[in-house]
């Protein structure tokens, strides 16, 4: 992978698009003749990661190594005067390796003892220039790759020189970056969001020869995202504009709706803030957006059925995850038919429930409050992308059941209310049918998050979820204390699970 770079500004933006693509256990080796440059890349990449564009970043070629408490912890490591490459090890090269980043200047005095799957960044005076020339393992390159695409995407944007920033990711291939941008004069302008959300690889076969994503409607690229925010803006709601957007990478370029949620400092829920979020979803659900919607010239979106058959797939994390890690032991072949059939019962009850667009993932992350705005254009909508047709009670469940902050019983009581309240005068509104539909909806989705949290935890390594499985299991028994739920609690109490009696 060759990139030219034309001057000093460039090799500096190098090392902030690096910042965005080195992990945990990379070790960056860079090589050059003195003067190619690799300083100021060392300097841009450590200040982008610290986030501190004024951090004062040393040789460490008298100390041999320099660390740094930056988002991913870096230790700079200059071995010139190393005399002996088994001195590395004395350095905490190990130790550093296993917590975040090597950055890695004059390699070659310690070659054999560098990791084989080290990055290596030559850097080669060219002209009045430089080239920089990676090597190292494919799934290395590829993220650095990744990296310099949104680079290229920003530039034809109109923001070539823009500072990008962590935000955040979340429990799958997305991820989010802050962009800050200047004008004219250095004049700053308000910030924007890149999503970054590639096309997810075909995973594996799971059921009637399709992947779990499939099966569950799980949006594999950018286009249902476009569709719905186009939807929702049209409508009235507050989604962000989208600036810029390339289908094909799975890049957007979003307006920055801010960092206000619906929860204090502390995590606790704001009252007026989840009861304006249960009042904007009476108000969608008073809509029926057409079946397809447009994303651009010659693409349609065409909106999917939260079917049985996503809601089973779904359910069915409970017994392939949760229920082997709290048990110790898989399910019996009698557990998972009789469990089935519990559910594709409560699912036939659902047939005569009222169906509208709903958000799916209607919860605290994806709030963002608009204090200067009006009415339902406070709440702002922010990730909507696997929106399905199906039970409206669904999305009122995952708010007042929000998945990671504690709503108080008398808070979830009043948004309940709050909502039927706007939907009394509206035609074929069935209360007590809405309410059943509500506790059959929580529970299929809390069903299916224990799941998530083991699967989390065991597969893809990421145990932090398992901080909200107390909650989750609390609301799962608050969910099965009513009536129509009696088969599905029965059979958790049968199969061990931590249930207990009370009533909430």
């Amino acid at each position: 992978m060759d990139i030219q770079l034309p001057d000093a500004e460039a090799t500096a933006m190098l090392g902030e698009d690096l910042a965005r693509a080195l992990v945990t256990g990379d070790c960056l080796a860079l090589s050059g003749d003195l003067g190619a440059g690799k300083t100021t890349l060392s300097r841009a990449l450590i200040r982008a990661l610290a986030e501190a564009p004024d951090l004062e970043v040393p040789s460490p070629t008298f100390t041999l190594v320099q660390t740094y408490d930056s988002r991913i912890p870096v230790a700079h490591f200059d071995l010139y005067r190393l005399a002996d490459g088994s001195e590395l090890e004395e350095l905490g090269f190990d130790e550093a390796l296993s917590e975040g980043i090597c950055l890695v200047e004059w390699p070659d005095r310690a070659s054999a003892e560098l990791p084989v799957s080290r990055i290596t960044l030559t850097l080669t005076h060219e002209g009045e220039g430089r080239l920089a020339r990676f090597s190292g393992p494919q799934s290395a390159l590829d993220r650095i790759g990744r990296s310099l695409d949104i680079r290229a995407f920003l530039d034809r944007a109109g923001w070539p020189k823009a500072t990008r920033r962590f935000l955040t990711g979340d429990a799958s291939v997305r991820a989010y970056e802050r962009i800050l941008r200047r004008g004219d004069a250095d004049l700053i302008l308000p910030d924007l969001i890149l999503m970054d959300a590639p096309r997810r690889p075909r995973g594996a076969v799971v059921r009637d020869g399709k992947t779990y994503p499939e099966l569950a409607h799980i949006a594999e690229d950018v286009t249902p995202f476009v569709a719905i925010d186009h939807w929702l803006r049209d409508a009235g709601f507050t989604a962000p504009a989208i600036l810029a957007q390339d289908l094909e990478a799975g890049l957007l370029l979003l307006e920055d709706l801010g960092r206000e949620g619906v929860i204090d400092a502390s995590g606790q829920p704001i009252a007026e803030r989840y009861l304006a979020s249960a009042a904007l979803l009476a108000r969608l659900h008073r809509l029926q957006p057409p079946r397809d919607l447009p994303v651009a010239p010659g693409l349609v979106h065409t909106v999917p059925d939260f079917d049985r058959t996503a809601m089973a797939i779904e359910t069915s994390l409970l017994i392939d995850w949760y229920l082997p890690e709290v048990r110790g032991t898989p399910a019996t072949e009698a557990e998972r038919a009789d469990y089935e059939a519990i559910w594709n019962g409560l699912i036939d009850r659902l047939a005569d429930g009222e169906r509208h667009l709903l958000l799916r993932d209607f919860h605290s992350p994806n709030i963002l409050w608009q204090a200067e705005r009006e009415d339902v254009a406070r709440v702002g909508l922010i990730d909507f992308q696997d929106a399905m047709i199906g039970p409206t009670a669904y999305d009122l469940a995952a708010l007042a059941q929000d998945a990671r902050v504690t709503i108080p019983p008398a808070l979830r009581a009043e948004m309940i209310e709050t909502y039927l309240a706007a939907r009394r005068q509206d035609a074929g509104f069935d209360r007590e049918r809405f309410l059943r539909d509500f506790h059959l909806m929580a529970a299929q989705r809390n069903c299916k998050l224990v799941g998530i949290w083991v699967r989390l935890k065991v597969r893809d390594g990421k145990p932090g979820y398992m901080q909200h499985m107390p909650r989750t299991m609390t609301y799962l028994r608050e969910a099965l204390a009513h009536p129509a739920l009696q088969p599905l609690a029965d059979w958790c109490r049968k199969a061990g699970l931590p249930l207990s009696d009370e009533k909430a």
